[in-house]
């Protein structure tokens, strides 16, 4: 039985947008409260239709072989069969609630 190399797709919260993305590799990040993403993976386009929006992540990750997100912008983190189409969507709705953090202007 041949045995594929996983697949994850991750989709995370960043400046107010939803993007999502296909890696070789998820893991918990060296840096306390993030996740390690590696091995980006770009849809290879031969032909003359192109998506702006794999385009636009294409280049905000050009030269990146690996990143850290915050684990409180994470929305899911799924391991996939076949990569589809990175893109950058709109956040609808209450997509993810932010972790409760303690106030510091409040003294006890």
């Amino acid at each position: 039985m041949d045995k594929k190399e996983p697949l994850f797709r991750v989709v995370f919260v960043n400046n107010g947008k939803t993007y999502e993305v296909y890696a070789k590799s998820v893991h918990q990040g060296h840096l306390y409260g993030f996740v390690e993403i590696e091995g980006l993976l770009f849809n290879e386009r031969s032909g003359l239709v192109v998506d702006p929006g794999e385009e636009k992540l294409k280049a905000e990750f050009d030269g990146v072989s690996r990143t850290n997100i915050p684990m409180h912008a994470v929305i899911r983190i799924d391991e996939v069969e076949k990569q589809g189409t990175a893109k950058i969507g709109e956040v609808k709705g209450d997509v993810v609630t932010a972790f409760p953090m303690p106030n510091p202007d409040k003294t006890s």
